[in-house]
C-alpha cells in the first residue's frame, strides 16, 4: 500500500537533509506497483520528460464526477519517486478534483520545486499536464 499524500508530506517534514529527502523519493518510487511490460508503449509514454515515463489511466463514470486511477513507471529512480508523488496527489480523485488541484503548489510546499533540475521540472510539468488532459477527457465524456 502506497502512502497517502498527507503521509508523504508529514514524512518530508521530518527529513531536514536533502539527501534524505531524495532517498525517501527513491523509496516512494520503489513502492510503485510495476506496470505490465505491454504498458511500456508509445501511447502511454509521457512526452517532454528527459527520462522515460509511462502513465496509464483508467476511468470510472463520466463527467466531472468521473473517478480516475493512474499507474505509472519510469526508468530513473528519482523520477519514479516523482511519479509516485503525482499518483498520490491525483489517483483515485474525480476529474473535477484533479483539474482543481495544483500539484505545483504541493511540490513547492515540499521544497521540491527549488531542488529539481529544470529538465526534471519540465518532466513533472509534462506528467501533470498528461494527468489533467486525461481528467478533461473524462469530464467531457
Amino acid at each position: 500500500m502506497n502512502p497517502t499524500l498527507d503521509e508523504i508530506i508529514a514524512n518530508f517534514e521530518l527529513l531536514d537533509d536533502w539527501d534524505d529527502r531524495y532517498r525517501y523519493l527513491i523509496e516512494l518510487g520503489k513502492g510503485l506497483q510495476p506496470l505490465p511490460e505491454e504498458a511500456h508503449n508509445d501511447a502511454n509514454k509521457v512526452r517532454g520528460c528527459a527520462s522515460q515515463v509511462w502513465l496509464v489511466s483508467s476511468t470510472e463514470g463520466a463527467g466531472a464526477d468521473a473517478r480516475l486511477d493512474f499507474a505509472g513507471d519510469s526508468d530513473a529512480h528519482i523520477v519514479r519517486g516523482l511519479v509516485a508523488l503525482a499518483l498520490a496527489i491525483y489517483s483515485g480523485r474525480t476529474a473535477h478534483e484533479i483539474l482543481e488541484t495544483d500539484a505545483f503548489a504541493i511540490y513547492e510546499t515540499l521544497g521540491l520545486a527549488a531542488h529539481l533540475t529544470p529538465q526534471r521540472s519540465n518532466g513533472v510539468r509534462a506528467m501533470i499536464d498528461r494527468i489533467k488532459a486525461d481528467a478533461r477527457a473524462a469530464s467531457a465524456g
